[in-house]
């Protein structure tokens, strides 16, 4: 069995959603076993694939893909639990430790670019919003919310998607709390030292006019899998917490099952979020190649995963210095 100074430089995988990266973490796992190292294990960083039974609409590696790669951080709690992102973190950190001391390589596919971004970085230190601030914040309608928001962190409101409740009322609390805002909080990122110096980015870049159809396609394939079927059932077992019930693709639903639109508005409605969320994610990917020196930048289309597993693998494997 290799030592775990073997494992030296890991892929931690970020791109826009329908972007193939289960594909290529599933590559890349069996990459290194290719190479007679033992195979990579894929470590999700998703905030939705952590809740059972959410399975079609989190795009979850199906049972084939697993039979594949071996995967962790999956399947972790019921819809029904909150789970925060220094939970994940503490999974995360604990489930890739493990791997390297056995002298497997963790191949952690994004997801959720906070988490990725936590998982890199560390956690970034904010006071928790007295009991006051929070009930000033959760009295606001949204609207009004947003448009706080908007006056006192613009790259906040740019970056969190408008239906997005959870989110926006955490970054306005913390502004109200605090009186800092909580993109410029989240800098200190941006100064202090890596967590994760031996894990090594890599980021696939879509342009928009090609990532948006294979997310029309993503979700119309969802529909033909049960997707409506799933979420149904979640929902009249009482099963969607207030965060789970906020996945894209469940949320739209929910309001279909509440008879507030017509199934097929709700269909469309999931492509346009998923097209919003996609945007939103480009804003984190600039952040992160703007930052990750070092790290390994894609263009994937026309790219197979195999392939390019191959040259990453040969990147990482490369001896430094």
């Amino acid at each position: 069995m290799p030592s775990a100074r073997s494992v030296q430089n890991y892929p931690v995988i970020v791109g826009p959603t329908a972007g193939g990266k289960t594909a290529l973490s599933i590559a890349l796992c069996r990459e290194y076993e290719r190479r007679g190292l033992p195979a990579g294990h894929a470590v999700a960083a998703d905030a939705y694939q952590i809740y059972r039974g959410m399975d079609i609409g989190t795009a979850k590696p199906t049972a084939e893909e697993r039979t594949q790669a071996e995967h962790h951080l999956i399947d972790l709690v019921d819809p029904s639990e909150r789970f925060t992102v220094a939970d994940w973190l503490e999974h995360a950190e604990g489930v890739t430790d493990r791997l390297i001391e056995d002298g497997i390589h963790p191949v952690v596919v994004g997801g959720t670019n906070l988490y990725i971004q936590t998982f890199l970085d560390g956690m970034f230190h904010a006071p928790e919003p007295s009991d006051e601030v929070m009930a000033q914040v959760e009295a606001m309608e949204q609207a009004e919310r947003r448009a706080k928001l908007l006056e006192v962190d613009p790259e906040a409101h740019e970056r969190i998607d408008s239906n997005d409740l959870r989110r926006t009322r955490r970054a306005l609390a913390v502004y109200l709390q605090t009186g800092t805002p909580i993109t410029e909080l989240q800098r200190q990122w941006d100064q202090e030292d890596h967590a994760r110096e031996d894990a090594m980015l890599i980021g696939l870049h879509w342009p928009s006019e090609e990532i948006n159809p294979r997310i029309n396609a993503r979700v119309k394939h969802m529909i033909e899998l049960g997707l409506v079927e799933e979420a149904r059932g979640l929902w009249e077992s009482g099963m969607l917490g207030d965060q789970a019930s906020q996945a894209i693709g469940y949320k739209q639903l929910i309001e279909h099952f509440e008879g507030r639109c017509s199934l097929d508005d709700a269909i469309e409605r999931i492509k346009i979020d998923t097209r919003r969320f996609a945007k939103n994610q480009r804003t984190w990917l600039k952040r992160f190649r703007g930052r990750r020196h070092g790290s390994i930048w894609i263009d994937a289309p026309g790219r197979d995963a195999d392939t390019m597993a191959h040259e990453i693998v040969d990147r990482l494997m490369e001896p430094s210095g």
